[in-house]
This record gives C-alpha cells, structure tokens and sequence, in this order.
C-alpha cells in the first residue's frame, strides 16, 4: 500500500491569507452577518473557474473579494489563521509561510499597520496552539499602483525578522507593468527579505524572464511555464530560484487542462527546486496534502520522488536552519518506514 501522504512531513510555502478560509467559516460568516453569498460559493463549491479570459479573472476576484468581506472582527482574523493553521498540521505540514496583503483589509482594521500587527498576533498564537511553524509574506496588488507597493516593501521591512519572511507580489500577471514594482522590491531586499513574486502562471517564459530581471526572486509563485524554455529554466535551477507549484489552481483556472499535463516531472527532471501549495483552498478545493496525492496519481510519483518534493519545500523555505535539519530526518524516516 502506498505511504499515507498526510504523515509526510513538508512546508506549505505558496497559501494565500484570504484564500486559506474554510468553506464552512465562509458560510458561518456570511449567516452571521447576513452576506449574500453568490450561488458558487454556496450550493456550486468550489466554484467553477477559468482565468482564460479577463471576463474568467474578473469573476475569480469578484469571488475573492465576497470572502474577504465576511472578515469583519479580530476574532475572525485569529480564527482563519488558527484553522489554516490546524489544516496544515493535518496535512503532515511542520512550516507555514502565509501571503497577505494587509491594504485589501486596512479600511475594516484601522490601517495597514494595525491589521498586520493583528495577523502577526494570530500567528504567535496559532503556532502556540497547533505546534506549526508559521510565517508572514507580506505581498503587494499589481492591479493597484506601484506606489503601494513601496508602501507595502515598507511595512514589510519593519517587521523583517519579527515575522516577516518575504515580500511578493500577486493577482494577475496580465495586469500591469512588472518592472514598475522593482523600486518595491528593492526596498524589501534592502532590508533582507525574500523575493516571492507571481510569474509564470497565466502568462509564459517570457514573464519570467523579467520577473528574474526586474525583481530578482528567491521563489517564483508558480514558475511552472518555465518549463516552456529550456534555456529559461536552466538558469532558474542554475540560480537556486524556488517554484512553488500549486497543481489544482493551474487546472482550475485553466493554464493546464488537466492535471496530468501540470509539467512536474519535467520540472523535477531539470533539477528545479519545486515546493508543492495549494494557493487558495477556498476556491480550489485542495489543501496541502491534495496536492501531493494528485500528483502521486496524475504522474505515478514514487515514495522516493514525493520526499523530496517535501524535502524541497522545506529548502526553499525561510525556517530556521536548525529547524529544517530536523524536519529533513523525519522526511528520511517516513521513506524508510
């Protein structure tokens, strides 16, 4: 019989804040307060989703901004980290490392400062309860000015080595001018965070070659069309530049059309560094531990072969290193259970 997948140690590096509710909270919420809740997100979950077309991402975010809404109270904040949290920790999960964009939630929580200081608070006692290593990626809008994203590389900077592992930038690739965000991340790199940007998801090779130029990423969010130039991702491996595949997403949104087509063989192939995610479980359906067993069924991974992707995924996080060394031997010891 094959390893249960949810005893396999391995960080969870690409989750959003948003995005990581539960379905059954969404809908606790939204009842509390009297939120309408759009069809899909009731009776259709997960909703069906295609981000092909601008008019498929204009309904993506249309749906995310309804969960975001029923966020309305500190204690509803706690809650989301606290179960994201127990979710993982079910999933075999040992490190969290959450993106949140505290300006999608400034207005409702008196300003960006105070809501990441009620984020990072959540934390603290989430991986007190659960036992999980947690940490913040603090990440800008592209389809909002450049501007605030400095303003984001900031606040992000203050709290560079009180929680605060990485700066990113997210939501859709198609929007906007990438080299515009480089004065953000400049300010984010200064001050000795990682580099997390989306790149290579909804658009090609081609956007991940200025991400690599423009922004100088430590972890692509996705990456996965790297595998589309040869050339391209060789230097991505050569550059020790992590990819944080979220296989269900990919196929949700349309970029593969099914999940034996999501190109992680080749990827692994290539030597890429590759940590599997689950990006937003309330839209797509699939936590952590999903990703890995659609993946074991889609490609026939091997036992050997899932390892190391939890072995990557620990690599490419920003744990402590005494910490990940551990977490590795109990990788070593469920291969050879």
């Amino acid at each position: 019989m094959p390893r249960d997948l949810r005893t396999l140690p391995k960080a969870h590096l690409h989750l959003h804040f948003t995005g990581s509710m539960r379905h059954q909270t969404l809908l606790e919420l939204a009842e509390r307060d009297r939120i309408h809740l759009p069809e899909s997100l009731v009776t259709d979950w997960p909703p069906p989703l295609s981000a092909a077309d601008e008019k498929g991402w204009f309904r993506f975010q249309r749906l995310y901004d309804v969960a975001r809404s029923v966020l309305r109270t500190p204690e509803d904040v706690r809650r989301l980290v606290r179960e994201a949290a127990e979710d993982d920790v079910r999933d075999g999960g040992r490190w969290l490392e959450i993106q949140v964009d505290p300006s999608g939630y400034a207005a409702r929580f008196g300003g960006i400062t105070a809501f990441t200081d009620l984020v990072l608070d959540a934390v603290a006692d989430a991986s007190h309860e659960t036992g999980l290593g947690i940490a913040v990626v603090i990440a800008a809008n592209r389809t909002r000015h450049p501007l605030d994203a400095r303003t984001l590389a900031r606040l992000a900077a203050q709290y560079a080595g009180r929680g605060v592992v990485g700066f990113g930038l997210s939501n859709d690739e198609r929007r906007g001018s990438t080299e515009d965000f480089a004065p953000a991340f400049a300010i984010a790199e200064r001050a000795g965070l990682a580099a997390m940007p989306h790149a290579g998801e909804l658009l090609g090779p081609g956007h991940v070659r200025t991400a690599l130029r423009a922004l100088h990423p430590d972890r692509l969010g996705h990456g996965v069309r790297s595998v589309e130039d040869p050339e391209l991702l060789a230097r991505v491996v050569d550059a020790g530049i992590a990819l944080e595949v979220c296989p269900v997403s990919n196929v949700a949104l349309g970029v593969y059309s099914d999940l034996t087509s999501v190109p992680l063989p080749q990827l692994m192939e290539a030597g890429a560094t590759v940590a599997l995610g689950a990006d937003d479980p309330l839209l797509f359906g699939s936590r952590l531990a999903s990703q890995y067993s659609t993946m074991r069924a889609a490609h026939d991974l091997t036992d050997e072969q899932l390892a190391e992707l939890a072995r990557s995924s620990f690599r490419a996080s920003r744990a402590p290193e005494d910490l990940k060394a551990g977490w590795l031997a109990e990788v070593d010891a469920w291969v050879g259970a």
